[in-house]
């Protein structure tokens, strides 16, 4: 459609405006398609508010079906409490499906507003604030509602829900819940159900120190009702009232399997012992259903013939996270001797120390893998996307072809992998290269003299840039199209564990680990297409220089975070990252662990020239930083919401600091979530249970994301 007059200079701008037209440099000499394209990326507030009133032309297309179907404002963290009210008055009768996941800064009292939203198909309220009240009021305006996702909190009552909200929840095919307190919360009313997501999220006590029970849920309401449901995801955050109130879910599960169930996934930190109703309902789940997804605790696997029992259909998902599975039972039980398994799209075996290994009782942890079960495991999921193999050592064998990278490089369709450092070690013989030195001892090129960037110097085990007859070279080579990577130690542990006080210190790396070091960095900057990178105890990097490499050429590169790199007694890598951060225009999320960081002037002026930068999150043991640093990053980088930092300063420092960033900045930026804490403090954990899951789950903890999930679990 061709722009009409009045979008159009006038008078004697007129020819030049044309011209640029025809050159194709104004936006709207762009056709209606390639607009509602470009419009698609525009957060929904900004469209409707601001660049609907631009013109006659953008009015309409801002009003686009294709546009105000679906409304994200996850992450929209300039959505205000006005801006959100008055977006729903003017497009809320045509939103079908509504995400404000993680909106924790709007009030209970604008959530509401979603009510007016009538149409409205799917909504997401995870993160947000609800009482039992309010969430009645809504979804009783919600008549054609089908899928759901709300937080149950402590003080939710299902008895205040009216007659209205449960006949919208009766009619809900999709529920996602995040459980704060013990209790069935909606699930109950919800007796349509296919698909149900858990999140549980209790702490053992209170913070009036109260210790909690499940048998806080007997006598709540009725029963799930779990006839129709296809898929059960349950996802447990540390604690044993977690597991003692996902049992009671499970337990209805038990009298009867669904028939349809075709995804059973439990997610369980450390162990989670069987009980007579879980085994009966894994011994029914083997008898009458044929699954596509499966994850179970490892407790449940470890040991039985279960697997070998179980049925599965076109499997696209498999979790053995942390499972004794050795490649004998990889093999016969899971691949069925190397059966077709192209449709599998995930793979989860972290922290499986030996399932690329012969079934052995004298096999040592480090002991080189079987290239041969990594082989057949290739052959059968030449489909796969997301890979983890991380938290274990995969030490491959000499010989040619034998190399774990040269096996993974098979897999063209990767689009995430996690791989411990050691993995990507070349096993030439010890008498064929230079010893790393070990990372306690590893010493800079010129005792600590700077390396200029452009400038060459003597080359340094681990030092010099990407050599093509490297493995890992090759393998990132075979997969140009990755979007996520991850190489962690295989014994790394974070300072920062879930609700646990800060780890002080943490097991060394192996000998083949020493291996890794800037080369290998270097050569992830082949990734052109990467968004998200994790970088892990790598003792052996020297200088950091190959992080310049990456912040050059991943110029898609969304997320960072790096954690041990070098030697622990200073951080080696700083002068590089500086280098690196100007280059990086799209990063969004940067988490750094090292100890001894100084969090200077010169680091926050090179992170300041991170123009989409969003969230920082500091942890470093005996680290330093310094306040007016702080306060003059967080004055030049207007879209930063998220600053997290625990180093070892005092506690009357980080508190003058939070809330003097707290008060400067706080009302322009209505998300703005600031925690400034020492690491080792005995009141760290009560800091860390305020901060919104959306930022801890996501920034603050540190942990493999990798095949973390079924790919689309949830909208």
């Amino acid at each position: 459609m061709a722009s009409s007059g009045e979008d159009m200079p006038t008078g004697g701008a007129a020819a030049p405006a044309a011209a640029a037209v025809a050159d194709g440099a104004h936006l709207l000499g762009f056709s209606d398609e390639i607009l509602l394209h470009i419009l698609s990326h525009v957060p929904s507030t900004d469209l409707v508010l601001n660049v609907r009133r631009s013109c006659r032309r953008l009015a309409a297309l801002c009003l686009d079906r294709s546009l105000t179907h679906t409304v994200l404002l996850q992450q929209d963290y300039e959505a205000s409490e006005d801006k959100v009210k008055q977006l729903v008055r003017e497009i809320g009768r045509e939103v079908q499906q509504l995400s404000m996941a993680g909106c924790y800064w709007l009030s209970g009292a604008t959530v509401e507003h979603v009510a007016r939203c009538r149409g409205l198909v799917k909504v997401n309220l995870a993160g947000c604030h609800l009482t039992s009240l309010r969430l009645s009021k809504m979804l009783s305006a919600l008549q054609h509602l089908r899928s759901l996702a709300i937080d149950v909190s402590p003080g939710f009552d299902a008895s205040q829900l009216s007659s209205e909200c449960k006949a919208t929840l009766s009619r809900v095919r999709e529920l996602k819940q995040t459980l704060y307190t013990p209790s069935y919360g909606v699930v109950p009313c919800c007796t349509s159900l296919e698909k149900l997501l858990l999140y549980f999220e209790i702490l053992d006590r209170t913070r009036e120190g109260t210790v909690l029970s499940g048998q806080l849920m007997v006598g709540q309401s009725n029963v799930p009702h779990y006839q129709n449901l296809r898929v059960f995801y349950a996802r447990l955050a540390p604690g044993y009232i977690n597991q003692e109130v996902v049992r009671l879910y499970l337990a209805v599960l038990s009298d009867r399997t669904p028939e349809n169930l075709h995804a059973f996934l439990i997610s369980v930190p450390g162990s989670f012992a069987e009980s007579g109703a879980t085994k009966n309902l894994l011994e029914s789940m083997a008898r009458n259903v044929a699954l596509d997804a499966l994850q179970l605790p490892k407790s449940w696997l470890n040991g039985a013939a279960l697997l070998q029992h179980m049925k599965f259909s076109r499997p696209f998902y498999f979790s053995f996270s942390r499972c004794a599975l050795s490649g004998g039972h990889l093999i016969q039980r899971v691949l069925n001797s190397g059966r077709d398994l192209r449709s599998l799209a995930s793979l989860n075996l972290s922290g499986c120390a030996h399932c690329l290994a012969p079934d052995s009782l004298l096999r040592k942890a480090e002991d080189d893998i079987d290239s041969g079960i990594l082989e057949t495991l290739v052959a059968a999921c030449c489909n796969l996307r997301h890979l983890n193999l991380s938290a274990a050592h995969h030490h491959s064998p000499e010989g040619p072809g034998r190399h774990l990278c040269q096996l993974l490089a098979r897999l063209r369709h990767l689009r995430s992998l996690s791989l411990p450092v050691c993995a990507v070690a070349d096993a030439a013989p010890q008498a064929d290269r230079a010893p790393a030195p070990p990372a306690l001892h590893a010493v800079p090129c010129g005792f600590g003299k700077k390396v200029r960037v452009g400038v060459q110097t003597c080359p340094l085990p681990g030092q010099a840039g990407p050599q093509p007859a490297s493995v890992f070279w090759s393998l990132l080579k075979s997969v140009p199209f990755l979007e996520r990577l991850e190489l962690i130690g295989s014994s790394f542990s974070s300072a920062m564990p879930r609700n646990e006080p800060a780890i002080r210190s943490s097991p060394p790396p192996c000998s083949r680990a020493q291996r890794v070091g800037d080369s290998e960095v270097a050569a992830i900057g082949q990734l052109a297409f990467l968004r998200h990178l994790t970088l892990a105890q790598l003792p052996s990097v020297l200088t950091g220089s190959g992080l310049v490499s990456i912040g050059l050429q991943c110029q898609q590169l969304q997320s960072l975070s790096l954690a041990n790199l070098g030697m622990l007694g200073r951080a080696v890598y700083t002068s590089a990252l500086s280098d690196m951060l100007p280059h990086c225009k799209r990063l969004k999320d940067l988490r750094l662990e090292q100890p001894y960081f100084s969090a200077n002037a010169q680091f926050f002026q090179a992170l300041s020239q991170c123009p989409a930068l969003q969230r920082l999150c500091l942890v470093s043991r005996s680290g330093t930083l310094q306040p007016e640093a702080v306060l003059a990053f967080m004055a030049r980088c207007l879209h930063v919401v998220v600053c997290h930092l625990f180093t070892g300063e005092s506690l009357s420092t980080c508190r003058s600091l939070q809330q003097s960033l707290l008060r400067s900045f706080q009302a322009e930026r209505p998300a703005l979530n600031v925690v400034i804490f020492p690491l080792l403090h005995e009141g760290l954990t009560d800091v860390i249970r305020d901060v919104p899951m959306v930022h801890l789950d996501e920034v603050t903890l540190f942990k493999s994301r990798v095949a973390e999930e079924p790919p689309n679990l949830w909208w």
